[in-house]
């Protein structure tokens, strides 16, 4: 099972211009993903840029549209992610509740789990069937 770790974002992490974490948080950061990496369960991780480096891209009946940022609501945004795969929700729980205060200790701060849907969740497709070549691909 693979799940998502996602750091959501506040006005602080938006208002970066460049990278910037206290070193003490950035040991914490270090060691616990050092500990998903020697448990083997470390699949990727980083942190993102501010959202007015990115754009959206909505679609409608009337085809797309790209809309540049930044984006209001800082705490509904993403400032960074772990991906891990573990045996169980409740494994994924523990890793979780180690994370480290992504802002530092003491100050606000929210992530939040999801699980990542499996190709063998899906019905069986011609589709299904590129997707899964695709990914026979990558491992090899």
């Amino acid at each position: 099972m693979r799940f998502m770790i996602i750091v959501k974002s506040c006005p602080e992490f938006e208002a970066e211009v460049t990278p910037e974490a206290p070193e003490e948080l950035m040991a914490e950061m270090a060691a616990y993903h050092e500990e998903l990496a020697r448990a083997g369960v470390l699949l990727d991780g980083s942190g993102l840029h501010p959202s007015r480096t990115g754009w959206r891209i909505h679609y409608d009946a009337s085809g797309q549209r790209v809309v540049d940022g930044p984006f209001a609501e800082a705490k509904e945004l993403i400032a960074g992610y772990t991906l891990i795969q573990v045996r169980s929700r409740e494994e994924a729980m523990e890793w979780s509740r180690r994370f480290p205060n992504p802002a530092g200790r003491g100050k606000p701060a929210v992530i939040e789990l999801r699980q990542l849907i499996e190709l063998d969740e899906f019905p069986p497709s011609e589709a299904l069937d590129m997707f899964k070549q695709m990914e026979a691909n990558q491992k090899a």
